[in-house]
């Protein structure tokens, strides 16, 4: 019998576990934005990479729900008119809950790109924002990207 490995990043397929194979935790990923247009659009792109995705209007909704802390990633508009993104990042390291956050802004300034990286965002993005690069960055977010964070320009 021959033996061979396939390995392929998603979140669907099987891995091998001692003794059999487990099925691996669905990639989870929360978009909080207050633009319920962006939410729709980046829900329909999360989908059809095979992603699930949860979405909320503000910091405080995804507060009030359950959430799962691993195999998952946060996106959020960093200038929202409710709670900051730098604020939910205190509030979750708080809790000891390490969810990776990707930033995104309809403002590219040197304020807010240092914004982002005060919040530990692993990937800073400007609206409207590159559909693949954000895949990219999701998968690398979920993956335990042990890299340095990603800040796009």
């Amino acid at each position: 019998m021959n033996e061979f490995t396939i390995e392929i990043f998603n979140p669907k397929i099987v891995s091998q576990a001692k003794g059999g194979y487990m099925a691996k935790k669905r990639s989870l990923i929360y978009v909080i934005d207050d633009d319920a247009s962006v939410r729709k659009a980046f829900e329909r792109l999360l989908r059809s990479a095979s992603l699930d995705a949860e979405t909320f209007l503000s910091a405080e909704e995804f507060l009030s729900n359950p959430r799962q802390k691993e195999n998952a990633c946060i996106i959020i508009d960093i200038r929202m008119c409710s709670l900051s993104g730098f604020l939910l990042s205190e509030r979750l390291a708080s809790e000891g809950i390490r969810i990776p956050m990707i930033a995104i802004s309809a403002h590219d300034d040197e304020e807010t790109r240092e914004h982002a990286k005060k919040l530990g965002a692993v990937s800073f993005f400007r609206k409207p924002v590159d559909d693949q690069a954000l895949l990219d960055a999701i998968w690398w977010a979920i993956s335990g990207g042990k890299e340095k964070s990603i800040i796009s320009r």
